[in-house]
């Protein structure tokens, strides 16, 4: 009904010689941006624990709107295509080498499929091999690489159920895999589209509190919950490495498998009925049993039902063990947690959570482990009497970590780390590991010491380095720091810490990120082990800096500056400026003015970047701090938009003050909570010539038990909710906004209905408005096609309303106010 009033309406508006929906095509945006997307991407990297041997997995940087056009049904939180059962929005890899360390030149791996979508890789137990899966028309195939020999075998046809997790699993000895194959009983999918309802759809509520996100994808009808089944049942087959099979488990719905350390045991989790239509299928009841690693049964070991109902908060969890996992110094040893507070986090108690040990043969209660202050966060083991624990605290921004001896319970525990985990400045780094003998990464020790990895994040910059700690005392002593004031090093794992060997990413504004070996024991020399090019050459002569400012209230912010190529800063010219952010929320103000921009960081314009437009002759100010402080009891959202308009002009202020922006040609933009961002700026201030929002919510009463970080349901902050949504003030919209968003949005809270219903509010009170949505799309935008065509329609927007804006406003038609929906 709403497409034929939309069509009538448009011919009547023709008629009347008005502006009309645009029965557009994809377009393109202009060659300056067009160059920097039409460029191969450098493949993502795999590295062996021993660094012997990487294989390179490449892929092209967008997908087609043909592929998204694939079928697709959206169930339980999931996004399946039914013909070839694997998650429809998949990312896949077209083509493998493999290099070893110290050779110049990476292999290209033989005997790959024609046409290769390759996804799902698994590195066998001795990292000799990686095993893989293939969509192909009709399904997915099982591949393994010969990583050495550079070599593919396919082992299954098309027979692979890939839509849950835990697709792919390596026995121990690494002559075979535990795989998730469709089982022979599958029924034929009903149609819903074409169905005959046999009845209403009838939900229940029995007085219970059940305040939950608004998820998407949800099951809705019978019909939902009957495809559902089919499409998450699989049947367990062990696939040799000769391609021969066997039978290992009857059909269930898979959703979790996990062998333990030593391989003699199997960890399955599986979704059990009745199924929700209000939370995803991994609040779905389950039960969690061992295995033997032939499929006996051993113990189940947990049975968890429907969870609809939690208390409120962010730190709410429900009762009953959790989050189990085998523990990785042991053979198969389990661990789990349970909460101490009744998973409700306003109730008071000394520790929330408690960790429990469970032994083979996995029966009754486990042994405890460790009390801890917040909720349990991971266990970093190391051996029989060490181990080092983490939990967090949202509402605080809390963290502990604990040195604390597993074989002793009544050992009181060492909090070595005490922190605000938004205080980036004391991040004391991530604990070095090693392999053990059964393949899994536990803590690196030299005696009493072990070692960390820091970001290094300061206030002169940033400077990455490697700590020895003492776990007794918890003092550390400095091994290594970068100097780089020209480059950014990013230190991404110790390979060989006893030996100095530190395996580093290095790249600057203009120079692609590549890998190397840092040796810090041998003068910490460098050994480059990878050699990508830049592909955007078209920016390596623009200015790239980030520029620190203070708000009205003397919080310090930051930005990153690109100036267009040949910009005179002696001579400066006011420019139009493009600024594009994204809010976050604090409590403290010292964390908030803590910076975490590089201008070292390579310069990658990625799809929804405004990196483009400096090309285009704009200052671009990118990822501006917009940071929402609330200290004490106070609530960030409290002063949302006072705190929004005052980051945003003192953004432009500082610009401003180095004489390279025009203020009357100013615009902002931003995705999803930038989106929602973007329209209250546009709604309080007059500081903007126009504005960008993408895939937002604008309305948060559509989001009524909380939205980002807030907590709070509408009920209980009604003010809030009105206050901060621009669709309650879309009557002080005088800014041209334009709005895009993807018709398949998948996001807690952004809707597609979100954009339509503003626009259609916009339009109403005759504000200059333009809606574009994007068929196939998600809440990130992945067709080529659709890139393209969104870059075409910024780059339009900002000439039209920011760089070529009139002084004359009256003299400005107005913007066409139909909705496009581009492709159709």
């Amino acid at each position: 009904m709403n497409r034929i009033v939309i069509c009538l309406s448009a011919c009547f508006l023709f008629l009347s010689g008005m502006f009309a929906q645009e029965n557009l095509d994809y377009q393109k945006p202009p060659k300056e941006i067009l160059e920097l997307i039409d460029v191969p991407l450098a493949p993502a990297t795999i590295l062996d624990s021993d660094a012997e041997m990487m294989t390179f997995l490449y892929r092209d940087q967008f997908k087609s709107i043909a592929e998204l056009s694939e079928t697709e049904m959206r169930l339980g939180g999931l996004r399946i295509n039914p013909v070839t059962n694997i998650n429809s929005r998949a990312r896949y890899y077209n083509n493998l080498k493999v290099k070893q360390i110290d050779a110049e030149q990476p292999t290209q791996v033989k005997g790959l499929p024609d046409a290769p979508r390759l996804t799902n890789f698994a590195w066998s137990p001795d990292e000799s091999m990686i095993a893989f899966t293939h969509t192909t028309a009709k399904g997915v195939e099982l591949w393994v690489l010969n990583v050495k020999e550079a070599t593919t075998k396919k082992l299954t046809d098309a027979h692979i159920n890939a839509n849950m997790r835990s697709t792919v699993n390596w026995f121990r000895d690494n002559s075979a895999l535990l795989v998730t194959m469709l089982p022979a009983d599958r029924k034929e999918l009903i149609d819903t589209e074409t169905s005959v309802p046999t009845g209403p759809t009838i939900s229940v509520s029995d007085g219970k509190e059940a305040q939950n996100r608004t998820y998407q994808d949800l099951l809705k009808n019978p019909n939902d919950e009957y495809n559902f089944e089919q499409l998450a049942r699989s049947e367990l087959i062990k696939v040799n490495l000769d391609g021969t099979s066997s039978k290992w488990m009857k059909p269930k719905m898979y959703s979790d498998i996990s062998f333990s350390p030593d391989g003699e045991y199997v960890m399955i989790t599986n979704i059990k009925k009745p199924f929700s239509y209000l939370v995803p299928y991994y609040r779905f009841p389950s039960e969690t049993n061992v295995y033997t690693r032939t499929g006996k049964l051993v113990s189940k070991i947990n049975d968890v039902p429907l969870i609809e109902d939690l208390p409120k908060g962010f730190m709410a969890e429900r009762t009953g063990k959790r989050d189990f996992q085998w523990r990785d110094d042991k053979p198969a040893s389990l661990v789990y947690v349970e909460a101490l507070d009744g998973g409700d986090p306003e109730e008071e108690a000394d520790y929330r959570d408690e960790f429990f040990q469970l032994e083979a043969p996995f029966k009754g209660e486990g042994k405890s482990l460790l009390k801890v202050k917040n909720r349990a966060s991971r266990i970093l083991w190391a051996e029989e009497n060490l181990a080092i624990a983490s939990d967090y605290w949202w509402n605080t921004r809390n963290t502990k970590t604990y040195v604390f001896d597993p074989a002793d319970a009544s050992e009181e525990p060492k909090i070595i780390f005490d922190r605000n985990y938004q205080d980036v400045y004391s991040d004391p780094g991530n604990f070095v590991t090693r392999k053990n003998k059964f393949g899994k990464s536990v803590l690196k020790l030299d005696g009493d010491d072990a070692f960390l990895l820091g970001a290094g994040y300061t206030e002169e910059g940033q400077f990455p380095f490697v700590d020895k700690i003492d776990l007794d005392d918890g003092d550390t002593e400095r091994l290594y720091q970068s100097e780089f004031k020209d480059k950014k090093e990013t230190l991404v794992e110790a390979l060989d810490i006893e030996d100095g060997k530190i395996l580093v990413r290095i790249e600057s504004s203009v120079e692609y990120p590549n890998y190397y070996i840092r040796d810090i024991d041998a003068n910490n020399e460098l050994t480059q082990i990878t050699s990508f090019e830049n592909p955007f050459k078209s920016l390596e002569e623009v200015s790239k800096e980030v520029i620190s400012y203070k708000r009205e209230d003397g919080l310090e912010l930051n930005a990153t500056l690109y100036l267009p190529a040949g910009y005179d800063k002696e001579n400066p010219e006011k420019l139009p400026m493009f600024m594009w952010a994204y809010p976050r929320e604090f409590k403290d103000k010292n964390s908030a003015s803590q910076n975490t921009s590089n201008a070292n960081e390579f310069t990658y314009p990625y799809y929804g970047s405004p990196i483009y437009w400096v090309n285009r002759g704009y200052v671009v100010l990118d990822d501006a701090s917009f940071p929402i402080v609330g200290e004490g009891d106070e609530e960030p959202n409290d002063t949302f938009r006072k705190q929004l308009v005052a980051n945003a002009k003192a953004a432009i202020d500082a610009v401003d003050e180095m004489g390279y922006v025009d203020r009357d040609r100013v615009a902002v933009g931003g995705h999803s909570y930038g989106a929602f961002m973007t329209a209250n700026l546009l709604s309080h201030s007059d500081l903007f010539a126009a504005g960008i929002a993408r895939s937002g919510a604008y309305n948060r009463t559509l989001t009524p038990f909380g939205f980002q970080s807030e907590e709070r349901s509408y009920w209980e902050a009604p003010e809030v909710y009105n206050t901060m949504s621009p669709f309650m003030h879309t009557d002080k919209m005088k800014t041209p906004l334009l709005l895009i968003h993807g018709e398949a949005d998948n996001n807690s809270g952004t809707y597609p209905m979100q954009s339509e219903r503003y626009f259609n509010a916009l339009k109403g009170l005759g504000a200059t408005a333009r809606l574009v949505m994007l068929p196939k799309e998600s809440h990130g935008y992945s067709a080529k096609e659709s890139v393209l065509h969104v870059l075409w329609e910024q780059d339009r927007w900002l000439e039209k309303y920011v760089k070529n804006k009139k002084e004359n406003k009256e003299d400005e038609p107005k913007e066409q106010e139909l909705q496009e929906t581009p492709g159709n």
